[in-house]
């Protein structure tokens, strides 16, 4: 019996990273290089306030990003746009991020349904696999995704 419980937990302990980067297709290792174009503008920094990632203070902490409404960092002076984008639902997931890196005023544009969108974010990444490499090491950096993050984004 005991070596039955054994196996299943090594079972699920070998299945936890798989699971909580489902979400995520890029490489991080990838992503953390590439990264060092966004820390110009921004940062990763913990709730407790420990530097992961020091960068620039322009663009918001990226830290939590995964399932984050857009526009909702507190303390950061967003533009109109992605706060009206967030308080629309908009929330940050790997296609949601690829897209506005690629073309931030033309995804805003495009999710509010208006020419008059504008972005603060001037920089673009717009190659596909860098964002997603982006995306995936900002998620292996953040806070661990629960099951509850999990099914909040299965429900949009």
């Amino acid at each position: 019996m005991n070596m039955r419980i054994a196996s299943i937990f090594a079972i699920c302990l070998g299945a936890t990273p798989l699971w909580a980067e489902s979400h995520a297709s890029g490489d991080a290792e990838a992503g953390e290089k590439v990264f060092r174009k966004c820390k110009s503008c921004h940062m990763i920094s913990d709730d407790e306030g420990n530097d992961i990632q020091k960068g620039g203070r322009t663009g918001p902490n990226l830290y939590g990003i995964y399932n984050r409404v857009a526009g909702s960092v507190e303390d950061y002076r967003y533009g109109d746009s992605i706060v009206a984008a967030g308080e629309a639902g908009l929330t940050w997931d790997e296609e949601s991020f690829t897209g506005y890196v690629a073309d931030p005023k033309g995804f805003l544009a495009e999710y509010l349904d208006t020419k008059r969108a504008k972005s603060k974010m001037s920089y673009r990444l717009r190659d596909e696999e860098d964002a997603k490499d982006v995306w995936a090491y900002l998620v292996s950096v953040g806070p661990e995704v629960t099951e509850t993050d999990e099914a909040a984004e299965a429900t949009e």
